[in-house]
């Protein structure tokens, strides 16, 4: 294994089977700024490498690629030999495979009704993630770090992701909308309830927007009590977040609710976002009812 330094460049290799999350994981590393590309040919990893991290536009220090069983045979095979390559030209990696139980993975693709990639074989799905494992088995064999995510929601992964491989020593918030009605997310250090503001969904031209738009931040931003709740919310984490950081903690988590999750909890999360990534260097949004 090599283990990335913080003078080079960091480069992590996000493979492992149809359905395990491995988009969700390379989302989350976009948006703790790396600079991502899904299903790239392991060939073509040494000259991505090259041009990205020395491109026009400065040094890009922190990378990630998706490699999986859409790749041809062939090219899996080769990644062996191009890590190795990797390596001799000074490239710190680590190579991680998401892996999942099969019945998790019918239970997946039952859920989501998506084709896995090998079914376009005229495979059943069973044994379509019978042959991806068997494809991927050598990548398996040969990861730095495998993560099971068998019992891991989205939310979990995320978290998961940036504990292990996003975490650079500095504070990392996560802001997350929600809908009440659908349950509080499992994991939250702060949760506050928007539920009391003016609610932009009984306005027939905003109800099928979101509080992404620029008509419903607009609205929200003329509601003096929508004003006033985000005012109170920047002043009350601008002074306790202090706090956390003097503590030591690496990751908080702050869920803001409403009735459905579309527009006042998003339009806020929005906003906070904004406001703390002048002064936090990882900061990500979610909106749960959105995604």
């Amino acid at each position: 294994m090599n283990t990335p330094s913080p003078s080079s460049t960091r480069l992590y290799i996000v493979s492992g089977l149809s359905g395990s999350g491995k988009s969700v994981a390379l989302r989350t590393l976009e948006d703790l700024d790396y600079y991502c590309v899904d299903n790239l040919p392991s060939a073509l990893l040494p000259a991505f490498v090259r041009t990205v991290s020395h491109g026009a536009d400065g040094m890009q220090r922190r990378l990630a690629v998706g490699v999986d069983v859409r790749n041809r045979a062939d090219d899996l095979n080769r990644l062996p030999e191009v890590l190795s390559e990797l390596g001799e030209i000074g490239i710190d990696y680590e190579l991680v495979f998401l892996d999942t139980r099969d019945e998790v993975l019918i239970k997946r693709y039952s859920e989501t009704r998506r084709r896995h990639p090998l079914s376009l074989a005229g495979l059943g799905l069973a044994d379509a993630i019978a042959l991806e494992r068997k494809l991927m088995r050598q990548i398996a064999t040969i990861a730095d770090r495998v993560i099971d995510t068998s019992d891991l929601n989205v939310h979990q992964l995320r978290r998961h992701v940036i504990a292990e491989l996003g975490m650079t020593g500095s504070l990392t918030l996560l802001f997350e909308s929600f809908a009440f009605k659908k349950g509080v997310p499992p994991v939250a250090d702060f949760v506050f309830d928007a539920r009391c503001l003016p609610n932009p969904h009984w306005n027939a031209q905003l109800r099928p927007l979101s509080g992404r738009d620029k008509p419903v931040r607009e609205w929200l931003e003329q509601q003096p009590d929508a004003v006033l709740f985000l005012d109170n919310l920047r002043s009350f984490l601008d002074t306790w977040l202090v706090r956390f950081v003097n503590e030591g903690r690496s990751y908080v988590t702050i869920c803001i609710g409403c009735t459905g999750g579309r527009h006042r909890s998003v339009h806020l999360v929005e906003r906070l976002t904004e406001h703390f990534r002048q002064n936090y260097q990882q900061v990500l949004s979610y909106h749960r009812e959105l995604e």
